[in-house]
């Protein structure tokens, strides 16, 4: 049986919501339904950044990882993390993941900041997980939240954290990328 792992945040480890409606489990479910065999691991941590994920990582790659789906940065743009260091750490749990499964395949999901936010920030950090994508060869995300971000009907009450409906756009968002790569 081969294995993918997601990693990432809040919005990976479905906040707020039961295990089963967070979109790697909605996503477990489509494979099943299509026949794939893969185990589904949930390396999602709320509140985390790409800096706790390097030093987090580790811990997952004590099995073989065969597809492997990025999903940090969503809190280093809240936080005003600069880009650059968001972009350096993203590159370590990359470098990590390919160290211990040369043969993984990587998917990199996209964070944006709202361009309401002031400077050049929003832009450099929406371009950072582009540049990564490129310059690793691997199937990219642009916008994991694409749809979801400010709409109320798809969010929690904080406004932040997609509700079940929201979490099924991000499972589609991540199918139309790893279907691709099965």
């Amino acid at each position: 049986m081969k294995t993918i792992l997601f990693f990432g945040d809040s919005l990976t480890a479905g906040y707020g919501l039961p295990a089963a409606q967070a979109y790697p489990s909605l996503i477990e479910q489509r494979l099943k339904e299509k026949g794939h065999n893969y185990r589904i691991l949930n390396g999602g941590l709320s509140g985390d950044t790409t800096a706790g994920g390097v030093q987090r990582i580790e811990r997952w790659l004590n099995q073989p990882i065969d597809i492997f789906v990025l999903a940090l940065g969503a809190n280093d743009g809240l936080r005003g993390i600069p880009a650059r260091e968001t972009s350096q750490n993203l590159q370590t749990i990359i470098d990590k993941v390919r160290l211990r499964n040369p043969d993984v395949k990587i998917i990199l999901s996209g964070m944006e900041i709202p361009d309401i936010v002031p400077g050049r920030y929003a832009a450099e950090f929406r371009k950072l997980f582009r540049e990564l994508a490129l310059s690793n060869n691997i199937a990219f995300i642009p916008f994991l939240l694409e749809g979801v971000a400010g709409m109320r009907q798809l969010n929690l009450a904080d406004g932040v954290h997609p509700n079940a409906e929201g979490q099924k756009l991000l499972a589609n968002h991540t199918w139309a990328v790893l279907e691709g790569i099965l």
